[in-house]
């Protein structure tokens, strides 16, 4: 079922005002094999990549 203009905007409108974005740039080829881990281990890779960067920021924090 397609999604109507006014979901669309909705979803934009929250998005903007709970989140922030961060374009991150990959070796070419690279992209798809973050994707197809993520797919097996966490669903998405928005969560993917929300999770390494939670522990790797946790694993600095304890070992600084």
């Amino acid at each position: 079922m397609p999604i109507s203009k006014a979901q669309q905007r909705a979803t934009k409108k929250y998005d903007k005002n709970h989140y922030d974005g961060i374009h991150m740039r990959v070796p070419k080829g690279k992209r798809e094999i973050i994707s197809e881990h993520a797919k097996d281990y966490d669903g998405s890779l928005n969560k993917f990549l929300n999770r390494a960067v939670d522990e790797t920021m946790e694993r600095d924090k304890n070992n600084g």
